[in-house]
């Protein structure tokens, strides 16, 4: 039996998170595949007091899990399949590039640019432009200025 492909969508508060998640929740759709939407929470830096940090982590967590429970339901209804979730801990680029590596069944990356600005954002530029030709999947920069039409029309 064939593996589902699944497309990884980093959610976090831009707008162009949006974006990309309904991008790659149309393209799931189309294909008959899964989504993945993974959190990074910021690495906690509070060594000197283990409790402060243990609550802060807790808290963060729990915002965490709130946003993607919040765009889990979105997500099953324009792709016709509940998300898979994940959340991890430290730099984003370094937290998608090891949960790619962990999940053999995502075929693809779906990153949000920034529309407003010169500058598609950190995650694009990062793990587009610096990494390009050496990401392990392709990636999907669905531009920020996209309308919701705009992208049901092209996914």
């Amino acid at each position: 039996m064939p593996r589902t492909r699944k497309f990884l969508v980093v959610v976090d508060q831009t707008p162009e998170c949006m974006v990309a998640l309904r991008f790659a929740a149309r393209r799931a759709a189309r294909t008959q595949g899964g989504v993945t939407m993974l959190f990074v929470m910021p690495r906690a830096e509070m060594q000197h007091w283990l409790g402060v940090e243990e609550m802060m982590r807790a808290e963060a967590r729990e915002a965490a899990e709130e946003r993607l429970s919040g765009l889990a339901e979105e997500v099953r209804a324009l792709a016709g399949v509940m998300p898979e979730f994940a959340i991890r801990e430290g730099d984003p680029v370094e937290e998608v590039l090891a949960h790619l590596e962990e999940d053999p069944a995502i075929g693809v990356l779906v990153l949000g640019a920034d529309a407003a600005g010169d500058n598609p954002g950190p995650l694009v530029s990062a793990l587009v432009a610096k990494r390009g030709g050496r990401m392990p999947i392709p990636v999907t920069v669905v531009p920020g200025s996209l309308g919701l039409d705009e992208i049901d029309a092209i996914t």
